[in-house]
């Protein structure tokens, strides 16, 4: 059995990065794959769209699961279930056998992204939170690097469908390790599954609710600019696809890493920095964990008011040399937020409905959020030029920014950890 949590928090680390590589290689091949399957931009984007309905419909049901029931075997059946999926995305005739498969690959997401924060949750003392979850999320800008590297370096010897026989491969075998893994203690809930009344219950808390209006827009824009950079270079830049998923491929995974971790850090001096509660609050338990979430509030809205700007200077670069010198400072600041913001999610809930609270939270971003920004992205491209398209989400990121502001204790109340 695995049970040093350093292990634990390696092997769920390195299965994110893989859940974005395999999420994100359809990106990387996506110009050749239209070409072949003759897809419009709009049809193009409906497969980041099919996806995310088949991550955030059943990212709820896997999280009410993973609240009463051992999660190592839900999260395995989810990798399997991905894996699988993406090796059938290489064997893919014609547009709907392809949502199918790229639906398939979301529902299989949807049951690691929902547990596997939990689990480090459980493994890590309070002092190290932010710091485990910023090297577990750390994978998200490597994972998604790699899948443009690894999709552009495949594409191009061997064609856009092997890409995704290398991508899916891996996730098979580490399938079968989560299986070895000594499930954490933790408080279950005892009552039975009703993902109704658990989103009632969470719907309560204001500052979790605040943080997930937030993180819709940031995904909206997020969500689509990963999807479309590589064509965007394609086409406003004349950039070769290789070069376009490399170079960005590159700077994804420094700037990424690099603002994860300072993010991390300094969510961990947030969290654990002297509560001082303003107006009428007190020194309760509750009013100290507010103070400590709208700080951390604070890291998310500073990133994204920061990277809002620096995103327009992307889009109106006049060569692709000054697009990726403010594509890597964008990216550096709007990855501040990753740690913060899912720590938000997990300390402003009740403990027995942490992995609910992620699971509402995977299905308010997606369905509010990303689910619908690509396919509006390639709508625009295919009317306008794709400068003009994408100059849609600096106008997201900056609306995050000011969601995540944290309000006065009087406009925003002290979280409802006790919610019933």
């Amino acid at each position: 059995m695995i049970r040093r949590p350093a292990t634990i928090l390696a092997l769920l680390t390195g299965l994110n990065l893989l859940n974005y590589l395999d999420r994100l290689v359809v990106s990387a091949v996506l110009p050749k794959l239209q070409e072949e399957l003759a897809l419009s931009n709009f049809q193009g984007g409906l497969l980041a769209t099919v996806f995310l309905v088949g991550y955030f419909l059943t990212a709820p049901l896997f999280g009410a699961l993973g609240d009463r029931f051992p999660r190592k075997v839900l999260i395995a059946a989810g990798v399997l279930i991905w894996s699988v999926a993406t090796i059938a995305s290489g064997l893919v005739t014609g547009l709907w056998s392809l949502i199918l498969a790229r639906a398939l690959v979301g529902v299989g997401e949807a049951s690691y992204a929902t547990l596997a924060p939990t689990v480090i949750d459980d493994i890590t003392s309070p002092e190290r939170k932010g710091r485990a979850l910023a090297i577990f999320y750390i994978a998200t800008p490597v994972g998604g690097a790699l899948g443009y590297l690894v999709g552009g370096f495949i594409e191009h010897r061997w064609g856009w469908r092997s890409a995704f026989f290398v991508a899916g491969g891996p996730g098979m075998l580490l399938a079968l390790v989560c299986l070895l893994v000594a499930e954490p203690a933790r408080k279950l809930a005892t009552d039975k599954p009703n993902v109704v009344r658990d989103m009632e219950k969470l719907l309560k808390v204001d500052l979790y609710r605040q943080g997930v209006i937030g993180y819709c827009a940031y995904t909206a824009a997020i969500g689509a600019f990963s999807y479309w950079a590589p064509k965007f270079l394609y086409a406003r830049y004349a950039l070769p696809l290789a070069t376009a998923n490399f170079r960005f491929g590159i700077i994804t995974v420094v700037a990424g890493a690099l603002g994860t971790i300072i993010g991390g850090r300094w969510a961990d001096r947030a969290a654990n920095a002297k509560a001082t509660p303003t107006g009428g609050e007190t020194q309760l338990p509750e009013a100290v964990e507010a103070s400590r979430v709208r700080k951390l509030l604070h890291v998310c809205a500073t990133g994204s008011a920061v990277g809002a700007p620096l995103a327009i200077g992307c889009f109106l670069a006049p060569n692709p040399t000054i697009f990726f010198v403010l594509t890597f400072m964008a990216i550096a600041f709007l990855f501040l937020t990753t740690s913060p913001i899912n720590a938000v999610i997990l300390q402003a809930v009740p403990t027995e409905l942490r992995a609910s609270a992620m699971a509402l939270t995977i299905f308010a971003i997606h369905i509010f959020g990303d689910l619908w920004s690509p396919p509006l992205v390639g709508l625009l491209a295919d009317h306008l030029p794709i400068q003009l398209a994408m100059m849609t989400l600096p106008l997201a990121i900056g609306a995050s920014a000011w969601l995540w502001w944290p309000k006065r204790p009087a406009d925003a109340r002290a979280a409802q950890t006790g919610a019933s």
